[in-house]
């Protein structure tokens, strides 16, 4: 309880700062590249929801182009979604701007992903327990699958992580995030560019996501 309400805030805002200032150059480039390749904004900001169901703005690099179908509707990731983008994407280079969320104390290095608003709910009350911990660039189902697991596994990991957070196991979470990376493992679904949408589970239907908060 100490290292998660105390010392693990602290050392995330901590090294989230110190990583933007040392890769400030870096990410200039990637900037430079992105405009040059898909235009401008650079960064993608979406809405999502993190501890204690609280909405904030996420960012992450922008992957895909705004092309618009003849009706005027984008169209699908797949085909949205560039050469540069599927770079970004595949080694994680994309979500490197949510040190700034972590430097403003919205999301923790570790943690289950933050997810879309309109998924709340859809959530089952055990699933919904995801939120009692602060939301991760990286985390328990990132380094155990990551887009290959299904909606109902990545949050039975997310959960298992809000049991049983600690120093040690975020450490291991780290190093495993490192060589899934590289190793590029678990990047999207088979059959899909991007996550598919989470449209609920039978297990949500006992309860449409009315758990308490912590």
């Amino acid at each position: 309880m100490i290292y998660r309400r105390y010392a693990k805030p602290l050392v995330d805002r901590m090294l989230a700062t110190l990583g933007l200032l040392l890769l400030t150059p870096f990410l200039l480039i990637l900037c430079g590249l992105i405009a040059i390749r898909m235009g401008r904004p650079v960064l993608f900001r979406q809405t999502r929801i993190g501890l204690g169901d609280r909405a904030f703005e996420f960012v992450k690099f922008r992957t895909m182009t705004n092309r618009r179908g003849s009706d005027g509707q984008l169209l699908p990731d797949a085909e949205r979604l560039t050469r540069l983008g599927q770079l970004l994407r595949s080694t994680s280079l994309d979500e490197i701007p949510q040190l700034w969320n972590v430097a403003k104390g919205d999301m923790s290095l570790i943690g289950p992903r933050p997810l879309l608003p309109e998924y709340l709910p859809r959530y089952s009350t055990e699933q919904r327990r995801r939120h009692y911990a602060m939301p991760g660039i990286t985390g328990w189902a990132q380094v155990n699958g990551r887009n290959g697991l299904s909606w109902e596994d990545k949050f039975r990991h997310d959960v298992w992580y809000v049991d049983n957070c600690s120093f040690k196991l975020d450490l291991k979470i780290l190093a495993m995030t490192f060589v899934a990376v590289f190793a590029r493992r678990g990047i999207s679904r088979q059959g899909h560019a991007t996550a598919p949408v989470f449209m609920g589970s039978p297990s949500a239907q006992e309860d449409l996501g009315a758990g308490p908060r912590p």
